[in-house]
């Protein structure tokens, strides 16, 4: 997340980020990558908006959507139950994307165990969204962006080096 973040330029659109973190966890991760980033990077609270140039990080305890109003859009983060075993859920995240953001989004997929956010990739590349898998080669662990892959919500694999350019270049077609 970090190597990603900290090369996308100041003025990109509005990030969330889900992470399989603890309580806890993600408020330090957040602080780190505020402190190393140009991008202003927090944990997410109830109701924060997405805006320009920040990215906001789901609590370690709380599934965290998307929500749009008439002023743009916010986070909602509430407790929840588990999904694809992970609260917070990257499927969760990435359903209310495809759901309220549709074809405005990109979604991108990172190294990890499991299949959680695979089936919300699909949704997210079925509502239109560019789509971005992690490549084999630089995963860790091949497990989640191969399941999305699979399912054919990837509209294109790259390496995690490679993926910041990937963003930048389709933000500016």
């Amino acid at each position: 997340i970090l190597s990603i973040i900290r090369r996308l330029p100041k003025e990109s659109p509005g990030i969330v980020v889900t992470q399989h973190m603890p309580a806890g966890f993600t408020k330090m991760f957040a602080d780190r990558l505020n402190h190393l980033c140009g991008i202003s990077v927090s944990e997410a609270k109830n109701g924060d908006r997405v805006q320009p140039g920040t990215a906001l990080i789901a609590p370690g305890d709380k599934q965290m959507t998307v929500q749009k109003d008439g002023k743009g859009y916010y986070v909602r983060c509430v407790e929840g139950e588990k999904v694809s075993g992970h609260c917070p859920s990257v499927d969760v995240l990435f359903r209310s994307v495809a759901d309220k953001v549709g074809k405005s989004s990109i979604g991108v997929i990172l190294t990890g165990m499991g299949k959680d956010g695979a089936a919300g990739l699909l949704k997210m590349h079925e509502a239109g969204a560019f789509t971005i898998g992690q490549d084999k080669d630089s995963s860790v662990v091949y497990g989640m962006p191969k399941e999305a892959f699979e399912l054919k919500a990837v509209t294109k694999q790259a390496s995690l080096d490679d993926i910041p350019r990937v963003i930048v270049e389709y933000l500016n077609k």
